[in-house]
């Protein structure tokens, strides 16, 4: 197993240059030579889904992953009946994209219920898994930090994503392993190895002491205290040799010339990752 990664696999999250309108992103990638990038929908939504299929298939970049889907939880039926329409129209993007990932943020709970919140989200899934596999997409559940349990996700370890996927081929659900969310799980190592064969996506990034803000608290690369290469090396392990997507929130690297957030990604990719 190679001691650093391919830069082969690296690819762009979009998030990570948020100050960046789409043809911004695909034009700094290929001029950084990275060869793939995670599209975000609010970003496409900006130029609009056809200039954003012409963009990428002008520009010769695969699409590692799109998000998002998921937020299933909602206070009335009707709610979350929108919310499976949303991710039925997610997956037809993702197709039509050319990736076969449609990454599943799952949604807090409406309220104080997060047994039924998560129970939703188990509904929300099943729901769109035959839709997904007409469409040859795989449901990526991506497990948050608990710290977002109340806004972003009740899915908060890989084991909850592990069992959650397990109800069904890994042709058509599997899991996201985002390094900022799981580094500290004490159980880490064996669900990524639990979740053999139905890995699909690593993301990375690095904790900062002390988190200044829950959802801009992320790092470059070698800026904190997550053993990333100790988990790429255990996710490969596990199966997985796809692209590995920088996803990085933060209010630092947005407030930077987009071109010199990339130089220093290449760098710290291929020196922690």
């Amino acid at each position: 197993m190679s001691e650093q990664p391919l830069l082969a696999n690296l690819s762009l999250n979009q998030i990570t240059t948020e100050q960046w309108n789409l043809r911004e992103a695909v034009e700094g990638c290929v001029k950084a030579d990275i060869p793939w990038i995670g599209l975000w929908r609010h970003k496409i939504k900006e130029i609009g889904f056809a200039e954003t299929k012409k963009l990428i298939k002008d520009s010769g970049l695969q699409v590692s992953s799109l998000c998002r889907g998921g937020m299933f939880p909602a206070a009335t039926a009707k709610e979350r009946e929108e919310a499976i329409e949303d991710n039925k129209r997610a997956i037809v993007e993702a197709a039509e994209l050319g990736t076969n990932v449609l990454v599943l943020v799952c949604g807090p709970g409406p309220d104080k219920d997060i047994d039924t919140a998560r129970k939703w989200v188990e509904e929300g899934i099943e729901e769109i898994v035959p839709f997904a596999e007409q469409h040859e997409i795989k449901l990526g559940i991506e497990p948050l930090h608990p710290m977002y349990a109340a806004d972003r996700s009740v899915v908060v370890t890989l084991d909850q994503a592990n069992t959650m996927a397990e109800k069904y081929s890994p042709e058509q659900v599997g899991v996201i392993v985002d390094v900022f969310h799981v580094w500290w799980d004490p159980d880490l190592y064996r669900q990524i190895e639990r979740a053999k064969g139905r890995v699909l996506g690593f993301h990375v990034s690095d904790w900062q002491v002390p988190i200044t803000d829950t959802f801009k608290a992320r790092h470059m690369m070698g800026d904190g205290v997550i053993e990333i290469r100790r988990i790429r090396k255990a996710v490969e392990a596990a199966g997985y040799d796809g692209p590995i997507e920088v996803e990085i929130m933060n209010d630092a690297l947005w407030n930077q010339a987009g071109d010199d957030v990339l130089a220093v990604m290449k760098d710290r990719y291929a020196k922690h990752v």
